[in-house]
C-alpha cells in the first residue's frame, strides 16, 4: 500500500496552551510558527506517523513582557532550546487518541492527547485537506518549566497544569 504524505496547513491551524493565572483565570498562549508532517497508509489515518514542531520564540500571550519572560531560562530558554517537538508513537484517528513523545527544553516525556478527526475534504481549488482537533493536559514541571511565585493569599501565580489545544488542518502532498 502506498504511503500518503500530509503537511501542516499553517494558515488554517493553531497550537495553543492555557495556564491558570493567580488561581482564578486562564491565560492563553499561541505558537505562531509551527510545522508538521504526517504519513499514513489510508484516509482514516490508521497508524499514522505524526511529527510537529513549534518555535518557542514565536510564543504570544498578548503581553510582550510576559512573552519575553517565557523565552528566558525561567521557562522555555529559547536560545538554548529553539524547538518544541512532538513525535507520535501510536496514532489512529478512529481511536481518538494520539500517544507520543513531547520534547521541551531537551526533556522528552510521553503524552497522550485526545483527537477528534473531522474527515478529509477537497477545498475549492481541488486540494485535499484533513482536519483534526486535539486537546490534553500536561504538568509543566515534568519538562523543567518550574518558575513560579507564591501568592500572599495562598496558592501560586502559575498553575502546574497546562492545557494543550490544537486545531489542525493538513494538506495532502502530491504523489
Amino acid at each position: 500500500m502506498a504511503t500518503t504524505k500530509w503537511t501542516l496547513d499553517t494558515a488554517h491551524s493553531e497550537l495553543q496552551f492555557k495556564v491558570k493565572h493567580l488561581m482564578i483565570t486562564n491565560v492563553t498562549g499561541t505558537f505562531s510558527i509551527v510545522s508538521g508532517a504526517v504519513e499514513t497508509d489510508d484516509e482514516k489515518f490508521s497508524h499514522a506517523k505524526v511529527s510537529f514542531t513549534a518555535d518557542p520564540t514565536s510564543i504570544t500571550t498578548n503581553n510582550e513582557q510576559r512573552d519575553g519572560h517565557l523565552r528566558t531560562a525561567d521557562f522555555f530558554e529559547t536560545e538554548k532550546y529553539p524547538e518544541i517537538k512532538f513525535e507520535s508513537q501510536d496514532f489512529s484517528a478512529t481511536a481518538g487518541k494520539i500517544k507520543g513523545a513531547l520534547t521541551i527544553k531537551g526533556v522528552s516525556k510521553p503524552v497522550t492527547l485526545d483527537v477528534d478527526f473531522h474527515g478529509v475534504h477537497k477545498d475549492p481549488w481541488g486540494n485535499e485537506k484533513a482536519g483534526f482537533s486535539l486537546s490534553g493536559k500536561i504538568n509543566r514541571k515534568e519538562w523543567n518549566l518550574n518558575w513560579n511565585a507564591a501568592l500572599e493569599t495562598g496558592g501560586v501565580l502559575v498553575s502546574d497544569d497546562v492545557k494543550i489545544i490544537g486545531e489542525i488542518q493538513l494538506a495532502k502532498q502530491a504523489a
